[in-house]
């Protein structure tokens, strides 16, 4: 594989506030990493983020039900968190859905860049990364998932996901796997494929 890209799901205020600071700063920290290894093989960095209307009227049906606004447009929850490094010109997919390609451009934002393999940060691992991977799978898109760079509020659900993906629906790999990786020869770079 030449040409991957990088999807970096949900890494946003309303989400990351929440988790103790140790792991929100490890999975920020490693992130970051993973986005100059991308930047610097000149590989594209695309942010996802959740964001609803503030009435709820697009949001998750047990959002609606439960009156629950996370976020929500033009708040602050709903922005990307401020440590990480978002450069202007990378492209940003908002989704109203766990899945990064349910209604939204992603297909044709992917068309145009033409990688040969997406590989997946972010949260929460059983939810969104799971969906989104599961849908790159589907359109026949080889799936890395980035190990030190995902994770989930809920460990025993990120284990099960873990496991039910790999070597199946992705590759899991070290952010050193992937920058062994990408330092090889295009014929040498497999991904763990």
């Amino acid at each position: 594989m030449n040409h991957p890209a990088l999807l970096v799901i949900d890494l946003v205020n309303d989400f990351l506030d929440s988790w103790p600071a140790a792991a929100r700063e490890r999975l920020v920290r490693s992130t970051n990493e993973l986005i100059v290894l991308m930047r610097a093989a000149n590989y594209p960095v695309i942010w996802v983020r959740q964001e609803f209307e503030a009435d709820l009227h697009d949001a998750f049906v047990e959002m609606r039900a439960k009156e629950i606004r996370i976020t929500i447009r033009g708040t602050r929850g709903a922005q990307i968190a401020s440590e990480l490094t978002v450069d202007p010109s990378d492209a940003v997919v908002i989704k109203k859905r766990y899945s990064a390609f349910f209604g939204t451009d992603l297909n044709q934002l992917l068309a145009g860049l033409h990688p040969d393999a997406l590989i997946l940060a972010g949260i929460n691992t059983h939810a969104c990364i799971r969906m989104t991977a599961i849908d790159a799978y589907q359109r026949d898109i080889p799936v890395i998932l980035a190990a030190d760079c995902i994770g989930s509020y809920d460990r025993e659900h990120h284990e099960i996901s873990l496991r039910y993906m790999k070597d199946k629906i992705a590759a899991v790999m070290t952010n050193l796997q992937i920058a062994t990786a990408l330092s090889d020869g295009p014929s040498k770079r497999d991904f763990g494929r």
